[in-house]
């Protein structure tokens, strides 16, 4: 059987920017995003959908301000949850989901009002255990989510992503991670080469998934971490990004298709780097 690495993992991508960027006690971290207009206070957002709610209703790190539900889907909520809902929800009507999620928002009769995570510094990021996926300016937040559910289902530490060209912390992004949000941290940071750097100080074994080198064997990683590096469609890794991989890999791909979106080439590294563990 021929192996053949992908040229490069692609993604579809939606053009999002930002200018802030947050750094506490020298540590790079995510920051909130910004809000105006509306009723909706600065620093939150309308997360929606049975699975990234009940996620949400059962992280401590959760500040939750609102609950707005059908009846259906308050019955839902308290069949699943655990533990009583910290506030009684309000009812809604299909308008008001539509006008706080989105026409074609799957909100299955549930959003919440809830103020973004607090940050987590990359340095306590580490402090976890599993791999880490950096991404190298993948930018749609439904990739990101996407990402974020595999990492919560292979045991990852964090996802980290770029200050800038990278999406806020926002419901479609929550929606797209199915809970993974409040589970997986998603980790800002300002500099990703730096970043790269620091985690090789920690004996991590840094891993760009491109063209250009062999074929990601999660078999001779030993006891070694990995992290593992993912571009956007385009141009995939940047060359600054690759210059501080300590290697590049594909993916082994006997079929016809020489490339993967972004989130299932996420899912297959994570996958090979820990099926033998």
């Amino acid at each position: 059987m021929r192996t053949r690495p992908p040229r490069r993992p692609d993604a579809r991508i939606a053009s999002h920017s930002t200018d802030n960027r947050a750094e506490t006690a020298g540590r790079e971290t995510f920051r909130s995003p910004r809000r105006s207009g509306g009723t909706t206070p600065r620093g939150t957002y309308w997360l929606y959908g049975l699975h990234p709610a009940l996620a949400a209703l059962a992280n401590p790190e959760r500040r939750i301000r609102q609950i707005l539900t059908t009846e259906e889907g308050e019955a839902a909520l308290r069949q699943r949850l655990d533990s009583s809902l910290p506030m009684q929800p309000q009812r809604a009507d299909r308008a008001r989901f539509e006008a706080l999620c989105g026409r074609d928002a799957v909100h299955q009769g549930i959003a919440i009002l809830t103020d973004i995570l607090p940050p987590l510094a990359i340095e306590d990021a580490v402090e976890r255990p599993g791999p880490l996926l950096l991404l190298d300016q993948v930018t749609d937040p439904r990739n990101v989510g996407a990402i974020l559910r595999s990492a919560a289902a292979f045991g990852a530490a964090a996802v980290v992503v770029m200050d800038r060209n990278a999406p806020d912390e926002t419901g479609a992004l929550a929606k797209a991670a199915s809970g993974a949000l409040d589970v997986v941290p998603l980790v800002r940071v300002v500099n990703l080469a730096r970043t790269l750097d620091l985690l090789k100080e920690r004996n991590f074994w840094v891993v760009g998934l491109d063209a250009g080198g062999g074929v990601l064997d999660g078999g001779t990683f030993g006891q070694r971490r990995a992290a593992l590096v993912l571009g956007a469609e385009g141009d995939g890794l940047r060359r600054l990004t690759r210059e501080h991989c300590d290697e590049i890999a594909g993916l082994a791909m006997p079929g016809d298709m020489e490339s993967l979106n972004v989130s299932n080439a996420a899912a297959v590294a994570l996958y090979e780097v820990t099926r033998r563990r």
